[in-house]
């Protein structure tokens, strides 16, 4: 998806980061949040946590890991 983002044109740009930029309304985050996850989408994130934890198994991997990830996100936030 970055991908994507990184070579849309600079008002698309502009564009993306002022809806991802906007609050939400309290009611709209209510109504999102009382949408049940599916069992599908359940399994798929405590797959993504379980192999998470495998790849980086220490709190210390973790934090390294978030900390470039960070740097990678606000390199093309620009």
């Amino acid at each position: 998806m970055s991908a994507v983002i990184g070579s849309a044109s600079p008002e698309t740009r502009a564009r993306l980061k002022a809806l991802a930029e906007q609050p939400l309304p309290l009611d709209e985050w209510k109504r999102r949040l009382a949408i049940p996850l599916s069992p599908e989408e359940i399994e798929h994130t405590q797959a993504l946590v379980r192999w998470f934890c495998r790849r980086y198994p220490t709190v210390g991997e973790r934090f390294a890991y978030v900390r470039r990830a960070y740097k990678r996100w606000m390199g093309q936030v620009k």
